[in-house]
């Protein structure tokens, strides 16, 4: 990963440059808000940053950058009950809107995966049912 792009733009004042940490945090934004999506996640890591306090919205994303194309990683957790392919999708096209009507670079790719599916709270909390009233198979 690059720390800032090549020559995303050429003016006669100057160039201008887009750092990836910027991209990333279009992305997470834009992943956060489509409907179905729980959380962000950041991994084992970013996961105990978040629980000490510290809000990241690029959890999650990793941004590949070059001069005129990005390439988007971006990992959620589901809610339970909704449609992963069809949260996915909504992602991926969420995610590349933003990023190509904010910075004029084309999205290549965004690769959304799938980390974990988030149980609602009362489900959390119900203990499984005992061994003798709970069969698999008859």
């Amino acid at each position: 990963m690059e720390e800032f792009t090549p020559d995303v733009e050429r003016t006669e004042l100057g160039k201008v440059q887009i750092a990836p940490e910027v991209l990333e945090v279009i992305a997470g934004m834009a992943a956060s808000e489509v409907e179905g999506v729980a959380h962000m996640s950041g991994g084992f890591v970013g996961d105990i940053a978040e629980r000490l306090g510290r809000k990241n919205v690029a959890r999650g994303v990793r941004v590949e950058v070059g001069s005129r194309e990005a390439a988007v990683d971006v990992s959620i957790i589901v809610k339970y009950g909704h449609r992963i392919p069809e949260v996915a999708r909504k992602i991926q096209d969420s995610v590349r809107n933003a990023i190509e009507s904010m910075t004029g670079l084309t999205v290549v790719e965004v690769n959304v995966h799938i980390v974990d599916v988030e149980l609602k709270a009362e489900e959390k909390n119900q203990p499984a049912p005992p061994a003798e009233e709970y069969q698999r198979v008859r």
